[in-house]
């Protein structure tokens, strides 16, 4: 399976981390939280914690406060179609192909629900054939991308599609909750909005650089699934995020890491780009400090979370692009994504 187009779409609006503090302070949330409460949402949005802005989709920031189910639900249901045609149609452009000739199409998310799913719009949206297959996975979380990548590949191989459209799409602040629990308020501290797009298919695209999908790898350990997950309360989605996690990512993301490259009998020092799904500067910070990471290798996922924050499952696609766009040196690259379950995937590319 190859790489064929790529595409990322973000709302217009970039909002500050002091803005979304002077923003928070001003609502009526911040006045019922506790003071130990307030003093950490100050001192993360204004501290260094790796995110220098967030893209958002209401127009107006104080509009990210007006937190209710069916606003909640109204902000997804209108943002998250637009954002995932938006990236789908950059990645067909990128590809040089039309909606014609995408002959399978799988969107993932984890902020909000639809029914019929995200792909149902992007059929619409994008013109594609009636008949195409399509599939809608929910409930993977920021780890969302590779599995989403997977499936186009076990299409791929078993010539189900030649050309795969895999999207995610996640609105954020339409998951947004406030109560006095650090990691909670930690959550709407660090995630934006935003889509990313790629066309997976069969053969090489012609006279522009060759990504192949070599190998994938997967873990799931549903035993630490309290701590990293979504809840329902009062009918909007609250993010339960703990202290063990940045931990757990690295140490996760490590043996995935260690048993791809094994199989494919690739030495670390042969990866050439890292391709990693950044949860928040702790997490980037443990994955240095556990794989031996230089910062010259965590730079596109620094990068993309300085400008972005945490896009959950999107995030990948704006580093694979930022890598592209460097561009980073051939050889084997390493992607990977992590979150809810506890879960961790990898992927091993070979870029020409």
């Amino acid at each position: 399976m190859f790489l064929s187009g790529l595409g990322t779409a973000a709302p217009p609006q970039r909002y500050s981390q002091a803005q979304c503090w002077e923003a928070f302070r001003a609502c009526e949330h911040y006045r019922r939280l506790g003071r130990r409460a307030q003093v950490l949402v100050e001192q993360v949005l204004l501290g260094d914690n790796g995110i220098a802005a967030r893209h958002l989709v209401p127009t107006e920031l104080h509009e990210v406060f007006h937190i209710d189910p069916d606003t909640l639900h109204r902000r997804f249901a209108e943002h998250a179609p637009r954002l995932a045609t938006e990236a789908a149609l950059r990645a067909l452009d990128d590809a040089g192909l039309t909606a014609g000739q995408v002959d399978a199409v799988i969107a993932s998310t984890c902020t909000g629900y639809l029914c019929p799913g995200i792909t149902s719009y992007l059929i619409e949206g994008l013109g594609l054939c009636h008949e195409v297959m399509a599939f809608d996975l929910v409930g993977q979380g920021c780890a969302a991308a590779l599995p989403n990548w997977s499936m186009a590949e076990a299409l791929v191989s078993a010539e189900r599609a030649r050309h795969v459209l895999s999207v995610c799409v996640e609105v954020s602040s339409a998951a947004m909750y406030v109560d006095d629990d650090p990691g909670v308020l930690i959550s709407g501290c660090l995630f934006g909005d935003g889509a990313g797009a790629a066309l997976l298919s069969a053969r090489p695209p012609a006279g522009r650089r060759r990504i192949a999908w070599q190998k994938g790898g997967s873990l799931t350990d549903p035993g630490r699934r309290d701590l990293l997950r979504f809840e329902q309360r009062g009918g909007m989605l609250r993010n339960i995020l703990t202290r063990p996690v940045p931990q757990l990512a690295a140490r996760y993301a490590g043996e995935v890491l260690g048993r791809v490259l094994e199989a494919e009998d690739v030495a670390r020092e042969e990866i050439g780009a890292w391709i990693w799904h950044a949860g928040g500067r702790d997490v980037l910070s443990a994955l240095q400090e556990r794989l031996g990471l230089s910062e010259k290798q965590l730079r596109y996922s620094r990068a993309m979370l300085a400008e972005y924050g945490n896009l959950s499952s999107a995030f990948v696609y704006f580093v694979l692009e930022a890598a592209l766009r460097d561009p980073a040196p051939s050889g084997h690259w390493w992607m990977s994504s992590f979150g809810a379950g506890f879960s961790c995937h990898g992927a091993l590319l070979r870029v020409d």
